[in-house]
C-alpha cells in the first residue's frame, strides 16, 4: 500500500502540476476553450468569467499539484485534486458523448487531446487519485500548519502572476504554428503522399413512390426505374491538416493579399486586432502612431482585424485596415492588439501592445538591411 501510495503522488502529482503550468502559459487559450464551451451549452452569458476560471482552473490544478507532491498541505492538496476529478470525470464523459468542442483544452495547446481521450485519461487516473484520498488521513504535515500555509499560498500567488504576465507579454512558451522563425507558406503545405480526408457516400433514390438509400457500390447506375433524388457526404475519416490552414488577409475592398504579404522581400508589420472594440483606445492610437513610423521608414503596415465594415468605418486614418477570420487571428496573437513583423514571409518577431518594441527599434532593423 506505502508503494501504492508513493507512486500516486508522484504520478498525479507531477500531471497537475504539468497540467496547471501549460495552462497558466496561455491562459487566453484556456479562456478562449471557456467560451467555446459556454456557447455550446446555451451558456453564453458566463463569457465574463472564462478569463477568471482560466486562471483559477491552473491555479487550482498547480497548487493541488504541488501540494500531493511536495507534501506541504497534502492532506489538502489531495482533497483538491479528489474534487477536480470528481467534477471532471463525469463532465469529460458528456463532453465525448456529445463532442460539442472537438479539443478538449485539459493541456492547452502543448497537447491536444479528443474528449474521449480527456476520459479515458481521467478514468486511468481515478485509482491513483483514489488511493490517496482513501489514505489521506494517514498524511503526516512537515511544519506547522502556519508556515505550509505560508508556502502553498506564496506558491499560488507567485503562478497567477505568472498567468497574468503571459497574459500581457505573450505565452513564454509559443505551443501555437504562428512562433517566431516560422515561414507561413511551408505550414500551409500538404506534404506529398499525406493521408487525405475520408467520406461516405450514399444516393437517395425513388421508385414507385419509395425512396431507398443506396452505398456507392449498389446504387442502380443502369436502372432507369430508379430516379435519383440526392447525394450525401459525411467524413467518416479527417484526413492529415496542415497546422497552417486557415491563414487568408483580404483587403478593404474584398482582394485577397495574403501571397503579396507572404511573397514581400522586405519587412511587413502586422497590427492584430481580433476586434477593435475590445481594446482600449490608447493601445490603437499607440499602435496606429507605430505604423504611421513603419510606412514612412519603408516597412509595410496592416492593421488585421475581424471587426465589420461599421466599426473600420470610425478608424479611417489613411492605414491599411484588412479582414480575416476572428479564430485566425486568436490562433496568431494572444494579445489585443498585438503585433507581428515578417520578412519573406517568415515571423522574425512577435509582440504584444505591452512589449512591443518602439518605432525606432523598426527603423533601425530597415537601416541594417539597406
Amino acid at each position: 500500500m506505502k508503494i501504492a501510495k508513493g507512486i500516486s503522488r508522484i504520478l498525479i502529482g507531477t500531471l497537475f502540476i504539468f497540467s496547471g503550468i501549460v495552462k497558466a502559459i496561455d491562459p487566453l487559450g484556456s479562456a478562449y476553450k471557456f467560451h467555446d464551451y459556454f456557447h455550446a451549452f446555451s451558456l453564453g452569458f458566463l463569457d465574463k468569467l472564462s478569463l477568471p476560471l482560466a486562471i483559477l482552473l491552473c491555479t487550482a490544478e498547480f497548487t493541488g499539484g504541488l501540494s500531493v507532491l511536495t507534501g506541504i498541505k497534502q492532506r489538502t492538496g489531495i482533497w483538491l485534486v479528489f474534487l477536480l476529478m470528481l467534477f471532471f470525470t463525469p463532465l469529460t464523459f458528456i463532453l465525448a458523448l456529445t463532442n460539442p468542442v472537438s479539443d478538449c483544452g485539459c493541456f492547452g495547446d502543448a497537447i491536444k487531446l479528443t474528449n474521449w481521450q480527456t476520459f479515458i485519461k481521467n478514468i486511468i487516473l481515478l485509482p491513483a487519485v483514489l488511493t490517496l484520498f482513501a489514505g489521506r488521513k494517514d498524511v503526516k504535515t512537515m511544519y506547522k500548519p502556519a508556515i505550509e500555509w505560508a508556502i502553498i499560498s506564496g506558491m499560488a500567488i507567485v503562478f497567477v502572476l505568472f498567468s497574468i504576465s503571459n497574459l500581457i507579454f505573450l505565452p513564454a512558451i509559443d505551443f501555437l504554428p504562428y512562433k517566431t522563425g516560422v515561414k507561413i507558406a511551408d505550414k500551409m503545405t500538404i506534404p506529398e503522399g499525406a493521408a487525405p480526408d475520408v467520406y461516405k457516400t450514399t444516393f437517395i433514390y425513388e421508385k414507385n413512390g419509395m425512396k431507398k438509400e443506396f452505398s456507392l457500390s449498389d446504387y442502380p447506375a443502369n436502372d432507369t426505374s430508379w430516379k435519383f433524388v440526392q447525394q450525401n457526404s459525411t467524413i467518416v475519416k479527417k484526413g492529415y491538416q496542415p497546422p497552417i490552414h486557415d491563414f487568408r488577409i483580404s483587403s478593404n475592398d474584398g482582394e485577397d493579399i495574403t501571397r503579396n504579404i507572404l511573397s514581400d522581400s522586405g519587412y511587413t508589420l502586422l497590427m492584430i486586432s481580433k476586434k477593435l472594440a475590445e481594446t482600449s483606445g490608447r493601445k490603437l492610437m499607440d499602435g496606429f502612431e507605430l505604423g504611421r513610423a513603419c510606412v514612412s521608414g519603408g516597412i509595410d503596415f496592416y492593421i488585421i482585424t475581424s471587426s465589420g465594415s461599421d466599426e473600420l468605418k470610425k478608424y479611417e486614418n489613411g492605414l491599411k485596415f484588412c479582414s480575416a477570420d476572428e479564430t485566425t487571428l486568436k490562433t496568431m496573437m494572444r494579445a489585443n492588439p498585438g503585433f507581428i513583423l515578417l520578412r519573406n514571409g517568415t515571423i522574425v518577431g512577435k509582440w504584444s501592445w505591452a512589449n512591443v518594441p518602439k518605432k525606432n527599434w523598426f527603423l533601425e532593423i530597415v537601416s541594417k538591411r539597406n
